[in-house]
């Protein structure tokens, strides 16, 4: 799959998880600097938002716009990870008054290279939205081919609505 950047080509994604597969493990960090990996979020049905860096303008729209929205669920999961640092993404979560959503940090890339969501040697993860059911399972998955572009979040509170 390609990825652009204001219509140029951008990153090839390879090898990304379909849904009805099997999320695959990962461990990033938490604002604390604890590791977090999918099991210890999998007690419910879980929201992935992917974003490449926080502190741009369309991955905070997307953090704000999910962060608002998901408050209202309070029978599912939801974080968004970027490979920003645990620093930043606290700084970025003071200043919007973030409420339920966890931020978390793939600064090491091992979310990124086990999805395959990790855009070559830029060490930025491409923008995409994940719904995983408690069993580790994909139900709902959307990668926005073009950076600059906010995800269907219609679609994706749909899902979390089927759920």
């Amino acid at each position: 799959m390609k990825i652009t950047r204001q219509g140029k080509e951008f990153a090839t994604l390879k090898m990304i998880p379909e849904i009805g597969a099997q999320f695959p493990n990962f461990t990033v960090t938490n604002l604390t600097g604890a590791k977090v990996t999918l099991a210890d979020l999998l007690n419910q049905p879980l929201l992935i938002s992917v974003v490449p860096d926080i502190n741009t303008r369309v991955c905070s729209l997307q953090t704000k716009h999910f962060n608002e929205e998901v408050d209202q669920y309070s029978e599912i999961n939801f974080v968004t990870i970027s490979t920003n640092t645990p620093e930043q993404q606290a700084n970025w979560c003071a200043a919007q008054n973030v409420q339920r959503m966890q931020l978390l940090s793939d600064i090491n890339h091992n979310f990124g290279k086990a999805t395959g969501l990790l855009m070559g040697d830029t060490g930025l993860l491409a923008r995409s939205v994940w719904v995983i059911n408690p069993d580790g399972q994909i139900t709902y998955r959307e990668i926005v081919e073009e950076m600059t572009d906010e995800p269907n979040y219609a679609q994706v509170l749909d899902q979390i609505n089927q759920n």
